[in-house]
């Protein structure tokens, strides 16, 4: 237990030298895929990475699947600041002692626009839109019965009207879990890849290569900057801090190391009661706009199916709150 306090207290402790740190900001692209996908999480601030134990655990930490007991899904939706449409789900199996298999897919999408120009201020009677997609296929097993590891490989895509960009990326976490309290030390690695760069009609052009000479014009094109994927770094910690027969409280740290943004710290919990209805709560340390998450959750079960449904609130100083909902199915 002493370990324990130390552990906590040097996240904590550690925090406030990173405040003033604020290295290649905003410099990553595919910023969807940084973007909350599951309502349980959500309300817990995203501090999972140690508790994520279902299908859903493919967008948080891929090792957290090898808890599914059987079958495990998960599908949620959200506006997105009142202007784009996210939807993500998610499927789990497990493999036995082999360990377990789990796809997840996320998309991201607005409404289409119609195109402007300097001539036509007001319109041209074309319409753009954009979308953005990742599909991960995650694999993840049991090294020994407290450690386990996963590991996920995704295809990532992204498209403004006729341009777009792709690449793979990886993803990779740990979970090592005690026999006191379910106390849980986990580690994730998420979006590492290659550059990605836009390419598309749109970009070619009839260049003349030397104007002084009545030459045939080359069909050329301009070539875009790349840029890197959202890489994150994250290390947390969670425990059951207490439990009887009506009441399970669940506790979440995560410290996160972006490529893009400053440190962070992430916050989290879970009131449960009689493993039926979940009042959950979050705060994100060190975050430009985001104040706080809040949320809930009920569970049905009906012999070895359990039916859950999840709702999460995160209230914003600037930009729109965002209400987000998750169904899950898991079968024992």
């Amino acid at each position: 237990m002493r370990r324990v306090c130390i552990l906590f207290g040097l996240l904590i402790v550690s925090c406030p030298s990173s405040l003033a740190q604020n290295p290649n900001l905003g410099t990553a692209g595919a910023q969807f895929l940084k973007i909350p996908v599951d309502a349980k999480a959500a309300a817990m601030g995203g501090a999972v990475v140690g508790l994520a134990d279902d299908a859903s655990a493919v967008f948080w930490n891929p090792a957290g699947i090898v808890w599914v007991d059987a079958h495990s899904a998960q599908f949620t939706h959200m506006r997105w600041f009142d202007q784009f449409d996210v939807t993500a789900a998610a499927y789990a199996y497990s493999l036995g002692d082999a360990g377990a298999l789990a796809i997840g897919i996320v998309s991201f999408g607005m409404d289409a626009l119609e195109v402007t120009t300097e001539t036509s201020p007001n319109g041209t009677g074309l319409f753009f839109d954009a979308q953005d997609i990742a599909i991960g296929v995650t694999y993840a097993r049991r090294l020994t019965d407290q450690f386990v590891v996963g590991l996920t490989g995704k295809y990532v895509n992204q498209r403004i009207w006729n341009e777009s960009a792709s690449g793979f990326a990886f993803d990779v976490g740990t979970q090592y879990r005690l026999p006191f309290r379910n106390l849980t030390i986990a580690m994730s690695m998420r979006h590492f890849g290659p550059d990605l760069k836009m390419t598309g009609p749109d970009l070619q052009v009839d260049h003349d290569v030397d104007p002084q000479f009545d030459n045939r014009l080359v069909t050329s094109s301009f070539e875009t900057e790349a840029y890197p994927l959202p890489l994150t770094f994250e290390f947390g910690v969670a425990i059951d801090a207490f439990e009887n027969d009506v009441t399970r409280a669940r506790i979440g740290v995560d410290a996160l190391h972006p490529n893009d943004n400053r440190e962070r710290m992430h916050f989290g919990g879970e009131l449960g009661f009689f493993d039926q209805i979940f009042l959950r709560g979050g705060y994100k340390l060190n975050h430009d706009d985001e104040l706080f998450d809040l949320g809930f959750g009920v569970k049905a079960s009906l012999g070895e199916l359990h039916v859950g449904f999840d709702y999460a609130f995160s209230a914003f100083d600037i930009l729109p709150d965002v209400h987000m909902f998750s169904a899950g199915l898991r079968f024992e």
